[in-house]
């Protein structure tokens, strides 16, 4: 014997589970946005890099910040 009300209704639409959702890419699989993207975060990387490079080129000693830019970059153009 089952309590009342915990049969489903014969005409109720089934509610989809957790995985049932459909998965869509980033940026909806559009390539030209992650090229676009792509090509703006190695731009950061470079413009990051330059600023203490030129610092350097002019004969000052590198801050302990310019060190974790240059490394941040180096980082971000690898990836």
């Amino acid at each position: 014997m089952s309590p009342q009300g915990a049969e489903a209704a014969p005409d109720a639409a089934p509610v989809p589970g957790p995985g049932a959702a459909s998965r869509r890419a980033l940026f909806g699989g559009c390539w030209s946005c992650r090229l676009l993207s792509g090509a703006g975060l190695l731009m950061a990387a470079v413009w990051v890099y330059q600023g203490p490079r030129s610092a350097m080129k002019k004969g000052i000693p590198p801050s302990m910040g310019a060190i974790a830019q240059i490394t941040f970059a180096a980082g971000e153009g690898r990836g």
